[in-house]
């Protein structure tokens, strides 16, 4: 996904005795809000942009909510923000001397799952909204601390130091972010120690697709078509003269699934982010605003028939009665441009977290949906005896 530009608490247990819960309160920090008192405070900003989604933030029960209505969206890349300037707190001197930096921490609850979330800081004089910036992979709704350092953020002693915690692209629908803190601290860089929860950076470089072991074919593949509920698409294809060539087709109709067998993989870690390689066939789009329109989504299943066989799918099936949105995540892992050329290969970066899930069985699979205008073809599993189909490329911890 491309982030348009978006304009504390140390945990201290205190064991009791045999019986008794351990209780934890936030270490002091050089700001830090714990949502505590009876209204949001006034130096706290909130805005929504890239679409027609809404936002509330306001406190209640020791912690903040964001609230965002979605449901008059369309295109679902929206944004939608909390922002405060905490340079009054912090000792920006401090923070623009080499060697320290802004370490940014957050307990947080969410109403879906799984999604990520993300934390960013910037000032008055940033032009580049992304450098600063991290998503957290959020895997249910209970609470999660997550933290993190950044590297190489300045500032100088009169800016402006914003900090900002954002849900971006959930969906079309209503949802909810809870804070139970957000501090934020001048840290030494080099002993700020290892930072919380599981961190997915925005949109990263394509890794190498040659530093992956594991190159697994798609065990089965096929397409749902929105118009056509009913109706099982596996012999869909492209004419070439006298031949018929499988392919699998994503637009503003229809959405590719893909599953694999992983089980050979059960009770393994997968050690970092891999990829999902797919072959181009064809490529039709169109150039129009906003930007980021003429990708592919890829985003996980999550529910619905967990052994479908692109035989018999259809989108009725696959779903088993269930809302679309509970089957297949509105949350995209990523957007990508396909490759255009015949033959070309389109690598999706998969974060570690979905490649997790699909080997522990808790995500059932991928699906390609379209973001704005487009119509990609890609080369199915039946073509060439999977010569062309679908893979992920991986590694796992030996």
């Amino acid at each position: 996904m491309t982030i348009r530009r978006l304009h504390g608490r140390l945990w201290a247990g205190s064991i009791l005795i045999a019986g008794f819960l351990l209780t934890a309160r936030p270490a002091s920090a050089q700001f830090i809000d714990e949502f505590s008192g009876p209204a949001i405070h006034k130096d706290w900003t909130f805005f929504t942009g890239d679409g027609r989604a809404t936002i509330e933030f306001r406190q209640g029960d020791g912690y903040g909510s964001l609230l965002v209505d979605a449901t008059k969206d369309r295109a679902n890349i929206w944004w939608a923000l909390i922002k405060r300037n905490i340079a009054p707190y912090i000792d920006v001197k401090r923070l623009s001397e080499p060697g320290h930096e802004l370490r940014l921490e957050a307990r947080v609850r969410l109403g879906e799952a799984p999604r990520r979330v993300h934390v960013q800081a910037n000032t008055q004089k940033t032009t580049n909204f992304d450098e600063f910036l991290m998503e957290f992979d959020i895997p249910d709704t209970g609470w999660h601390t997550i933290s993190w350092t950044t590297r190489g953020f300045r500032s100088e002693p009169g800016d402006a130091v914003n900090i900002q915690f954002a849900i971006t692209d959930w969906g079309l629908g209503q949802y909810r972010a809870d804070l139970d803190y957000f501090k934020a601290d001048v840290v030494d860089a080099g002993h700020a120690g290892p930072d919380l929860g599981e961190q997915t950076p925005n949109h990263p470089p394509v890794p190498d697709p040659g530093i992956f072991h594991e190159r697994v074919p798609v065990s089965h593949d096929s397409m749902i078509d929105l118009r056509f509920p009913d109706v099982n698409l596996n012999g869909w294809h492209s004419v070439d003269g006298d031949s018929k060539i499988p392919v699998l087709t994503v637009n503003g109709a229809q959405f590719i699934i893909l599953r694999w067998d992983l089980g050979a993989y059960a009770g393994q870690r997968v050690s970092r982010a891999g990829l999902l390689e797919l072959t181009t066939h064809t490529l039709h789009v169109a150039v129009t605003e906003p930007e980021e329109f003429g990708q592919v989504r890829v985003t996980e299943v999550l529910g619905g028939d967990p052994q479908w066989d692109q035989r018999s799918v259809t989108l009725e099936s696959l779903l088993c009665g269930k809302p679309m949105d509970e089957v297949l995540n509105p949350q995209m892992i990523i957007d990508e441009r396909v490759a255009g050329q015949r033959g070309g290969r389109t690598l999706v970066t998969i974060s570690r977290p979905v490649l997790q899930r699909l080997v522990d069985g808790k995500t059932l699979g991928l699906a390609i949906r379209p973001l704005g205008p487009i119509d990609a073809t890609f080369y199915a599993s039946e073509h060439e005896r999977g010569a062309r189909a679908a893979r992920l490329l991986f590694n796992t911890e030996k």
